[in-house]
């Protein structure tokens, strides 16, 4: 069995609030695409305000017509593992970002106190 630690890569995907996958929100489908590929965690972060390629600002302010508030996925795992996983967040993203980071992983233990480790299947407990 594997534990993360050290050395790991980190994909952000930002994307839209109410960007879809077959009429469901499009980081739901990355996060449990992830979760059954194995990989180690995902996490989504819904951003107040900010733009990208479009130049259009999404705001969360009161008066703002816009509603469609960024969203940032996070994921971390192993570089081999991410880098499997980068084919299916190309099918996805259809506008977008995507970026990859190296980190280092220095804690990974899941609320019932076990460490992160693989189990048979090759996929990680959190």
């Amino acid at each position: 069995m594997t534990r993360l630690t050290g050395g790991a890569l980190r994909v952000t995907v930002f994307i839209g609030e109410n960007d879809t996958w077959h009429h469901k929100p499009l980081y739901s489908e990355i996060v449990h695409r992830a979760h059954r590929a194995g990989l180690a965690g995902a996490s989504v972060f819904r951003g107040v305000e900010g733009f990208g390629a479009s130049s259009r600002i999404h705001t969360s302010r009161l008066l703002s017509l816009s509603e469609d508030l960024p969203v940032a996925i996070i994921i971390v795992d192993t570089e081999e593992r991410v880098r499997a996983f980068l084919p299916q967040l190309d099918e996805l993203v259809t506008e977008g970002l995507v970026i990859l980071d190296d980190c280092e992983v220095i804690r990974y233990v899941g609320r019932d106190g076990k460490s992160g480790e693989s189990d048979t299947k090759g996929k990680s407990s959190l």
